[in-house]
């Protein structure tokens, strides 16, 4: 198993973890991580279809984490 593969299980781990989480933003914060991870990896694998949609989550993620982040401060 090389890196990459190894990469690749990390991120699955981290987003099936994510779902099991009863708290909303160590959910989003854990996913994040494996969005993160799965985004590193499908550049690596040069799979464009893995970078753009796992990029695209993390990004949400962070808005909603932002969000979430802003509105405690207030």
């Amino acid at each position: 198993m090389d890196m990459v593969e190894l990469l690749g299980y990390a991120a699955s781990i981290m987003v099936a973890l994510s779902l099991t989480m009863k708290d909303i933003v160590k959910l989003r914060v854990l996913n994040f991580i494996g969005c993160a991870l799965f985004t590193a990896y499908g550049l690596m694998i040069d799979s464009w279809p893995v970078v753009l949609t796992n990029g695209f989550i993390a990004c949400v993620n962070v808005y909603f984490l932002t969000k979430m982040w802003r509105a405690k401060i207030e």
